[in-house]
């Protein structure tokens, strides 16, 4: 058994405890892992909040890190002690009929403990002052050790920057993702995506790589206009500059609509605006942001009659065991950015710190 400190979350809407914790040896097909950095991100504050349906306390939160493997568990062989890695929030186990469709990267082999916050076999690695502490979408980034399954775990260059690296975790993966790969945007078109952060930055990036020629940002927040402007956005503009919808005012900017839509926010009103401002006939809007729990979507059905596609995206997408690795390549080989996405760098003891500079929109 580890001893080690992690940021506990006792129950919801309270700040982060650091403490001791003990973080039990791997079982059959697990892996601890020395996570070295680890960033936040708006799924961990939603679940701290008390709003996520699947949250349960006390927890170990964090789901976008990135560290050495310490020790694994009988018949894992995919990695050994010393290997460089990411843990996956979104397994890929090769086996279920999730993993052997193209057509989606939902791994589905440990949804269930998974959501109840235990490891495959039903118990918890975790324990502090005598309490058991549940699992985080499978990763709990937030403690100096994890215990993660086998097919939760990249196995990536040891040369790259983990503290960079942990951002393909979650965030950046995600939002470049929802645009190669879910809505495949195509050389020459136009693109709106809606949320400018880090998501949104990386949907940009996306858009910008594939080739689109006009990529409209949208945020209330105008801080945000020249880093989205940095990664390829060609204009930004905001909601509550109009008297008009947002979407009409797209559809005035761009002869009708625009090709392809992002919504990355989590907002069920924006998700309607977002699929409102496409083109008819070819328009594709893709929701990426997590909207809280119970809440439902609408736009009338003549929008969808007249060609209009709605789509959702899960990590963009990607194959997780497969394409980490590779995203990995792409930025050290300079053709993703993931420098440029890191604001700030803090202690592990600041970990509230820094999500109060998420909330802040810093």
């Amino acid at each position: 058994v580890i001893k080690c400190k992690a940021a506990v979350a006792w129950e919801a809407g309270k700040p982060l405890s650091i403490e001791e914790v003990e973080v039990a040896p791997p079982k059959a097909h697990e892996v601890r892992i020395k996570i070295i950095a680890t960033a936040v991100c708006h799924t961990d504050a939603y679940t701290l909040s008390g709003a996520d349906p699947e949250g349960c306390f006390p927890v170990i939160l964090g789901h976008e890190g990135a560290g050495i493997v310490e020790s694994v568990g009988e018949g894992v062989t995919k990695v050994k002690k010393g290997d460089t890695v990411i843990p996956l929030y979104i397994p890929q186990c090769g086996e279920c009929k999730f993993c052997k469709n193209p057509k989606t990267n939902l791994c589905q082999k440990i949804r269930i403990t998974q959501g109840k916050g235990v490891m495959p076999d039903g118990t918890s690695r975790f324990t502090c002052k005598g309490k058991q502490i549940y699992h985080f979408m499978g990763t709990s980034t937030f403690s100096e050790y994890t215990v993660v399954a086998d097919i939760s775990v990249a196995k990536i260059d040891a040369a790259a920057p983990l503290d960079k690296v942990c951002l393909l975790g979650c965030g950046i993966s995600t939002g470049y993702g929802a645009a190669v790969n879910t809505a495949k945007v195509e050389p020459g078109s136009t693109c709106a995506v809606f949320g400018l952060g880090g998501v949104g930055l990386a949907v940009i990036m996306g858009c910008k790589i594939a080739g689109a020629s006009r990529i409209i940002g949208i945020d209330i927040n105008k801080d945000k206009y020249a880093k989205a402007k940095e990664f390829g956005a060609t204009e930004c503009i905001s909601p509550q500059d109009s008297k008009k919808p947002i979407q009409e005012v797209l559809v005035e900017m761009t002869d009708g609509g625009v090709d392809y839509s992002f919504e990355c926010i989590g907002n069920v009103g924006v998700m309607r605006a977002a699929l409102e401002a496409c083109h008819k006939g070819w328009g594709v809007s893709v929701i990426v942001g997590v909207a809280a729990a119970g809440q439902e979507i609408s736009t009338r059905p003549f929008q969808l009659v007249t060609g209009r596609t709605w789509k959702g995206t899960a990590f963009g997408g990607w194959k997780s065991v497969d394409n980490v690795p590779k995203l990995v390549t792409e930025y050290m080989s300079k053709k993703i950015k993931v420098d440029e996405f890191v604001t700030h760098t803090l202690p592990f003891d600041k970990v509230n710190e820094a999500f109060e500079l998420m909330h802040s929109g810093k």
